[in-house]
């Protein structure tokens, strides 16, 4: 009677199995879709083990079940995310700068940024403009920058580039198509190539910091002959003159697609408090980086009003030393942007305040100094109650940078025409690089 009963079980777990089988295949694959076979023998195991089947004869059988089991899902390992490293001295910080290191993160998943020493710039490049702290704090501003490693090595020897792979877990080092020289014209990437641990993006052509130091030098010396730089080719006499002008002014081509690589592509949020804060941006430093950090602070979503061009000069006197598309793009990587107005209006208006939902106008302490006698730009957001003062962070301002070459211009001179050599032989060799 025992045997009879085990074997009625058995036969009667078998017609069930097959009865569910029958039933993932008269459904189209839906209990596959839930479970699929190794959930189809998870439920026999359990009745099995509900009405005792594996005691006793029935034992046996159990094995052929088994081999099903291993086509359950199994939990997928979580990868360790890649991480690449790009190095550079990042003076005088602009969208070129930005630019590469947006390339580079889309090359992995986690970018960690070298930022030279100012020891290691004086002896490859010439003093620097800006410091190390004021370096620091324009890198970590960057959306795409995801850690910083202080007074990183100009080059990257044998004992640094191990450091790289053990300790920083460095999968891959990045630098532009432009070479990177040594003093005794070596390639300073050299060791990662031979590694295979290196990996090239695309320069981002119109601009560079050597380029800037020649613009402000111009600049200020036709600000000081009140002449502006962009008809100062007319006035000064001689090919030369011409060239030395037209050398130094911006070879930048703006395209949409650029500005929308850098735009986070985002409007706020229903309900969301928007701030507010205009201005010219020029030079971008630290002290821009600090106050947009400061205002972001105090609401949801960031609106950074960008005066053009001519405005500037027509309250200054003389243009900024970049020009309005390239300013776009040094705000618009910053971490705390959220997006800009190109050509914001210098007043700002009730109408303005109401297209775009605007619920605090913020300005800083410290600014670039406006005409005497002009117009408060903030009278109606003053007037609405949705104006607030807050102290800049820092007393930097453009011309403070620009000063600082101006003053030391004979260092800078022979600094540019140092690096203006190498870059003219990267223009006389340039050739089409994919990709960007």
């Amino acid at each position: 009677m025992r045997k009879k009963k085990q074997y009625q079980d058995h036969t009667s777990t078998s017609k069930m199995m097959m009865g569910l089988l029958a039933f993932e295949s008269n459904q189209g694959g839906y209990y596959s879709q839930l479970f699929g076979i190794g959930g189809v023998m998870i439920t026999v195991a359990i009745i099995m083990l509900s009405t005792g089947y594996f005691g006793g004869i029935g034992a046996p059988f159990a094995p052929y079940f088994w081999p099903y089991l291993g086509q359950l899902p199994k939990k997928k390992e979580r990868k360790r995310p890649v991480r690449v490293y790009m190095d550079g001295c990042f003076d005088l910080m602009h969208y070129g700068h930005a630019n590469a290191l947006r390339q580079a993160k889309l090359l992995g998943d986690q970018l960690i940024v070298g930022v030279v020493s100012d020891e290691e710039i004086v002896a490859n490049k010439g003093p620097p403009v800006l410091s190390m702290e004021e370096r620091l704090t324009l890198v970590s501003g960057l959306k795409w920058v995801d850690e910083v490693i202080p007074n990183a090595p100009y080059e990257i020897t044998e004992e640094f580039m191990n450091t790289l792979f053990n300790k920083y877990n460095i999968d891959y080092i990045i630098h532009g198509d432009d070479p990177c020289l040594l003093p005794d014209g070596t390639d300073a990437y050299a060791l990662a190539k031979k590694v295979g641990r290196y990996k090239q993006i695309k320069r981002t052509e119109g601009v560079s910091s050597t380029d800037i130091v020649g613009r402000i030098l111009l600049t200020f010396k036709q600000k000081d002959a009140n002449t502006d730089v962009n008809v100062a080719a007319d006035e000064k006499s001689g090919a030369e003159s011409r060239d030395e002008v037209k050398s130094q002014l911006s070879h930048f081509l703006p395209t949409s697609r650029r500005i929308m690589q850098f735009s986070n592509g985002q409007a706020p949020s229903p309900g969301a408090r928007v701030v507010y804060i205009d201005g010219t941006f020029d030079l971008f430093h630290a002290g821009h980086v600090e106050i947009l950090r400061s205002a972001r602070q105090l609401g949801d979503f960031l609106l950074v009003g960008i005066h053009d061009d001519q405005s500037i000069r027509d309250r200054r006197g003389y243009r900024p030393i970049m020009h309005l598309h390239e300013r776009i793009l040094s705000v618009l990587a910053c971490r705390y942007v959220d997006e800009v107005i190109i050509g914001a209006p210098w007043e700002v208006s009730k109408d303005m305040i109401t297209t775009f939902n605007i619920s605090l106008v913020v300005h800083g302490t410290v600014g670039e100094g406006n005409s005497a006698g002009e117009i408060d730009p903030y009278t109606v957001p003053k007037s609405m109650g949705i104006f607030k003062t807050i102290t800049s962070p820092k007393t930097i301002t453009s011309i403070s940078v620009a000063t600082r070459i101006v003053d030391n211009h004979e260092a800078y001179k022979k600094r540019n025409l140092k690096k203006k050599a190498s870059e003219d032989r990267y223009y006389t060799q340039k050739k089409f690089v994919s990709g960007d």
